[in-house]
This record gives structure tokens, sequence and C-alpha cells, in this order.
């Protein structure tokens, strides 16, 4: 797959060849074999892997993967440890947020055949907020992980009386954290699943697939591109649409068992998804 991007630039070039050059070529017969005979097939068994083509926007938007990681620390680095800067100072959307999260959860939880309440995993966690209003009410105990170590700090204040039934705080990147196998009845991915590359999303997926218990459930919550994908210039966090969402997470070998947008925000924001898998 890291030969995608040179790939895509000689079927651009060869197309163009195709009318210009190698038409008033003594090759344009062997041009022809060449392109009918090799290349197209090459492009079939490529371009059938619908991830193939989300590399290749990913790769188109990012500009390039280090880059890409880099941006966001850098952009985080000057975000407050406080609500206020966990929702981008959109504070006075929170508790629609919250309250639309929590109605969301309880469709997966504490019934036959649903989700035990015992472990629940904040990816992206920042200083807690989702931990503190949607899951620390529900479960046993929870656990923590965020690149940001001053949010991971706060976490522990912010947290409240909540702190004690925090097991575990984890400084990590996602793309590289693995979850705790066979842990988590739920896995709560909120506005974070933007900050991976395509390939590193779909991997961190399949990781947190092993870290489920039986009838866990991953719940991502994360804005959501009406056509496309698209890098919002503020925080270098990719936005994808509803498809290749799906395309990622079908590929991670999860069915999804409800999609639900979040009703009560602005219609001038982004459109906010919410996904549960299994």
């Amino acid at each position: 797959m890291e030969f995608l991007g040179a790939h895509l630039a000689f079927r651009s070039r060869w197309q163009k060849t195709d009318e210009k050059l190698c038409r008033h070529s003594m090759s344009f017969i062997l041009h022809q074999a060449l392109r009918n005979d090799f290349f197209e097939s090459y492009l079939y068994l490529l371009e059938r892997e619908p991830l193939v083509k989300l590399y290749a926007l990913t790769s188109q938007v990012i500009d390039g993967e280090i880059q890409f990681y880099a941006r966001s620390r850098n952009f985080y680095k000057d975000v407050p440890a406080t609500e206020e800067g966990m929702m981008g100072d959109f504070l006075e959307l929170s508790d629609t947020d919250i309250a639309s999260s929590r109605q969301f959860l309880r469709k997966f939880i504490g019934g036959p055949g649903k989700a035990c309440t015992g472990y629940a995993l904040d990816c992206g966690s920042g200083i807690g907020r989702v931990s503190k209003n949607v899951l620390l009410p529900i479960f046993d105990n929870i656990e923590l992980v965020d690149m940001m170590e001053p949010f991971l700090e706060e976490a522990q204040n912010y947290l409240e009386e909540g702190v004690d039934k925090v097991e575990a705080l984890y400084c990590y990147n996602l793309q590289e954290f693995t979850p705790v196998m066979k842990k988590y009845d739920v896995i709560w991915m909120q506005w974070v699943s933007g900050y991976l590359t395509d390939k590193d999303f779909l991997e961190f997926l399949r990781r947190c697939k092993s870290g489920l218990r039986q009838n866990g459930v991953i719940i991502l919550k994360d804005n959501v591109a009406r056509d496309g994908c698209r890098l919002d210039p503020i925080d270098n966090c990719l936005i994808r649409d509803i498809f290749i969402l799906r395309s990622i997470i079908y590929k991670a070998g999860f069915t999804i068992l409800s999609e639900q947008k979040q009703d009560g925000f602005p219609e001038t924001l982004t459109p906010i998804w919410m996904i549960a898998m299994q």
C-alpha cells in the first residue's frame, strides 16, 4: 500500500500520454498491449479493495502521515484542560451531547444479550467529560486513554469522587495503543477517530475488537462529512462521510448495530453521528 501514491500518479500520467505522446509514437502498439493486458487488470485487482481508495483519499488530504500526527499534537498543546477546551468553545452544546449519548448507550447495556456494566474504556478522553457524565454513572470501572498528559492530569481533579472508579489512565496516541484483551464491555470513541489515518483507524478498531468482552460494544461518535473526506483546518482532524466510516468498520470485522444522528445541534455545524458496532 505504500506504493499507492506512485500508482495513482502513474495512472494519471498514463491516461495523458495515451492521448498525446503515445498516439504518435512507434511504441503505440506496445503501449496499448500493456494497457489492455496488464495495466487495466492491475487496476481491477487493486481497486476491488475499497480501502485502496480510502487510503489514497486520506493520503491526498493529510499530505503525509508524520506531519498529520505532528500537527494534531501541536494543536492540542494549546488547548486548555477545561470543558470549554474539550468542546472547542461550544460548551453550550455539551448538555445536549451528553443527553443524546446517554440515551444511545442505554440501548446496548444491562439486559439479556447486551453488554454488562463492569468496564468501560474512554478513547481520546481528554479531561474525562464523557467519562464523568456518560460512563461513570453506569460502569463499575473505567479507563481513560489520551495522547495529552495535561488532560489526564486534570481528569483526576475533574472527575471528582468518580475518580475512585478509574482503574487506569493511559497516555498514548491511539495508533500506538492496544486495549487489554477481553476486558471491556463498552469502548467509547468520541471526536477522536478523525485524528487517525484510515489505516491506523482500521487497525485500532481491530485491536479494540480483541479488547471486548462477550456482548461488548464499541460506540463511535464523531463528525461526519456530507460527502467524501475533508480536513478541518483548525484542529487538523479528518472528517469522513458515513460511507467511508462504514467501509472501515466493516473491513475491521464489525457489524453495525445502530446508527443515530445527533439532534439539537445547529444546522450550520458539521453533522455528528453515533454508531454502535459489535
